[in-house]
């Protein structure tokens, strides 16, 4: 489906400058606090020092995680773009039932979602049922076909994080949510795993997550087209099982970026993003 270029949006102005204070209070706060902590453990720095770079990093990273996780969401028209992905898929996270969808607008996630591939009702396999760490082969959607959702110009590209093994268990689950909070420390590119960002034109750009390693078939400048296959679904990242997170973002950087909303073509060719628990048949 050729969908061409998304047109643009209105995007607050509170809500870009909320997000630039955001990625930059959550990249320099934690960095002045650790470094007064170092500093204070092999050397004698004068107490004011250690107070102040302590303080001076408290402050921005308190304003940052207040911006993350400020409820407040704004009204914004949303981009119709085409399905990334064909067949059968059940939403997770979905903005069509909660805003912002991954509980947190850092890293434009506002109006992200998650797709997960279930053929057929009862698909794949049940979470809490069999071996909480299971082989990604072992889900239908690893190895499905990613598409570009619009024509545009590939601006970022990361194919070497392993796929690893889902976290199908409560015990998996809580594992996932610890290894998550290490994986912050090493910012987007260890939370979204194999990815593929686009610039769609008019400032839109596409986030295509959790790629399968080794199959991402786009470099950073070639252009592509609404519906080439870009790479495959996988389960690189902050990923509990073998899924693609998609999102759009004003800033081709997701630590600075502000979240958009969109609709997204189904079958009937309507516009149409499903709710948290909802299937939808792409093509």
């Amino acid at each position: 489906m050729d969908t061409g270029r998304v047109t643009t949006s209105r995007v607050p102005t509170w809500f870009v400058v909320a997000s630039r204070l955001r990625g930059l209070g959550l990249a320099v706060g934690p960095g002045l606090i650790v470094g007064a902590f170092l500093l204070n453990l092999v050397a004698d720095p004068p107490p004011a020092l250690i107070v102040g770079l302590t303080f001076g990093g408290a402050v921005p990273l308190a304003l940052g995680l207040a911006a993350a996780y400020w409820p407040g969401v704004p009204r914004i028209e949303p981009i119709e773009v085409g399905s990334p992905v064909r067949g059968r898929w059940v939403a997770i996270n979905s903005p069509a039932s909660k805003k912002p969808s991954h509980g947190t607008n850092g890293y434009g996630q506002t109006f992200a979602i998650d797709l997960i591939h279930e053929p057929e009702p009862g698909g794949r396999p049940v979470f809490g049922e069999g071996d909480g760490f299971r082989s990604p082969g072992g889900y239908p959607g690893f190895g499905q076909p990613v598409y570009a959702p619009s024509e545009g110009t590939v601006v970022r590209v990361h194919d070497s994080a392993r796929d690893h093994r889902s976290r199908n268990s409560w015990a998996a689950y809580f594992y996932l949510i610890a290894e998550g909070m290490v994986r912050e420390f090493g910012g987007p590119k260890l939370l979204l795993g194999n990815h593929v960002i686009l610039d769609t034109g008019d400032g839109i750009h596409a986030v295509l997550a959790h790629l399968k390693i080794g199959s991402i078939s786009v470099k950073v400048g070639q252009e592509v087209t609404a519906g080439q296959e870009i790479g495959q679904c996988g389960n690189s990242g902050n990923s509990s099982e073998p899924h693609l997170h998609f999102q759009l973002m004003d800033s081709p950087r997701p630590m600075f970026a502000a979240g958009l909303p969109f609709h997204m073509k189904n079958e009937q060719m309507k516009d149409d993003t499903p709710a948290t628990g909802e299937a939808r048949i792409f093509h």
